[in-house]
């Protein structure tokens, strides 16, 4: 009995000689399945991070998973579609839900709602730069006011027993980069856990991001909660370098999962060995993107899982040589069995061909939704 006390106590495991802390967000302890002690989540980014995209993505090594963002007053108004984002699975777990607003009654109401479905976690998204949700005065407008985004947080973690946590940016622009103040001020609100993107609203998505902040977040003597670093992680290499570079408790990844989960897989085996692994021939790529669209057609039906589907071929089949053809076609096709057919057409005529992965750091959603 002490011993599992000390254990849930000081969350310390033992790997070979080095000793590990398992990142807790609460009382929720992170899965650590490969013992290296540092989480990947899966950012939350509209019109992607939907139960058939983050059914591949935890198949291939992500830990923790977020829904697409939904608004809070969508919740209230029982808006349709901010209804069936709310759509979580057990085998998807630990999984966090993301809400955004701007009014403190709407998402005291909606982190109610949201609890309701049992999710492992609730986020609120301070860091959308999105014009449509900035107008609002949500998202990354409430970087502006950082009393506003403390009220705003009180009153949602006041509103649910859930852990609550907050994806956020460095600040609203260059001159107001506040994020080592909001840190201390959301942690001294309740929150459990914190995400940063190195960027400010202004940039969007534009120019490199700036880890330098997050890095002093992480390391100031007044922060206990988690922090994870998010933006421009595109390989195995910069994860890891990021990683002990600012001391990051866990790392969030979202454009670069757009077609390409495996680089989960890929970012933990290389943390843990130094060694990069073999990337996934085109069967392994044909075979993913072939699941991934019939959960696609059962959660949303043939011809809405089809259509959504479409965005996601370019990437699944980047790399491989004269493949436009091919790409157009997949766009095109109606029926799930003829894309069925082309998948295989595709399987076959690259068989035995491995690409080298091009990860994603551009993406053509981040107009509509916090892609990071």
């Amino acid at each position: 009995m002490s011993v599992v006390f000390c254990f849930l106590t000081l969350q310390i495991i033992f790997f070979g000689k080095a000793k590990l802390l398992m990142v807790k967000i609460g009382n929720l302890i992170l899965p650590d399945p490969e013992g290296i002690g540092f989480p990947l989540l899966l950012a939350p980014m509209e019109d992607v991070s939907d139960p058939p995209f983050r059914a591949v993505c935890k198949e291939n090594g992500a830990d923790v998973m977020y829904t697409e963002f939904i608004s809070s007053e969508g919740l209230i108004r029982n808006a349709i579609k901010s209804r069936k984002k709310l759509d979580i699975f057990d085998h998807e777990r630990p999984i966090g839900i993301q809400i955004f607003g701007g009014d403190e009654e709407s998402l005291s109401l909606a982190a109610q709602i949201v609890e309701a479905t049992q999710p492992d976690l609730l986020d609120i998204n301070f860091g959308c730069p999105v014009k449509k949700v900035v107008q609002k005065g949500a998202g990354a407008a409430v970087l502006k006011d950082i009393q506003l985004m403390v009220k705003l947080t009180e009153a949602v973690v006041k509103s649910t027993s859930l852990p609550v946590t907050v994806k956020t940016r460095l600040g609203w622009d260059e001159q107001s980069k506040n994020i080592e103040e909001v840190a201390e001020r959301l942690q001294d609100a309740g929150i459990k856990a914190l995400t940063i993107h190195g960027r400010t609203r202004t940039q969007m998505y534009k120019g490199e991001a700036d880890w330098t902040l997050i890095g002093k977040v992480k390391n100031n003597p007044r922060i206990h909660i988690p922090v994870f670093g998010n933006g421009d992680i595109d390989s195995p290499q910069k994860a890891l370098e990021y990683k002990n570079r600012y001391g990051v408790d866990g790392i969030m990844i979202g454009r670069a999962a757009i077609g390409y989960p495996w680089i989960f897989r890929e970012i933990k085996h290389y943390i843990k060995t130094g060694e990069l692994l073999q990337p996934p021939g085109v069967e392994e790529r044909v075979a993913v993107c072939r699941k991934h669209l019939r959960l696609s057609v059962e959660w949303k039906g043939e011809k809405a899982g089809i259509h959504e589907m479409r965005m996601h071929y370019t990437h699944y089949l980047r790399g491989l040589p004269n493949i436009r053809e091919y790409r157009q076609k997949l766009v095109t096709l109606k029926t799930l069995e003829e894309i069925e057919e082309t998948l295989s057409e595709i399987e076959k005529t690259y068989k035995g061909f491995v690409p080298q992965p091009v990860y994603t750091t551009e993406c053509s959603f981040e107009e509509k939704c916090p892609a990071n």
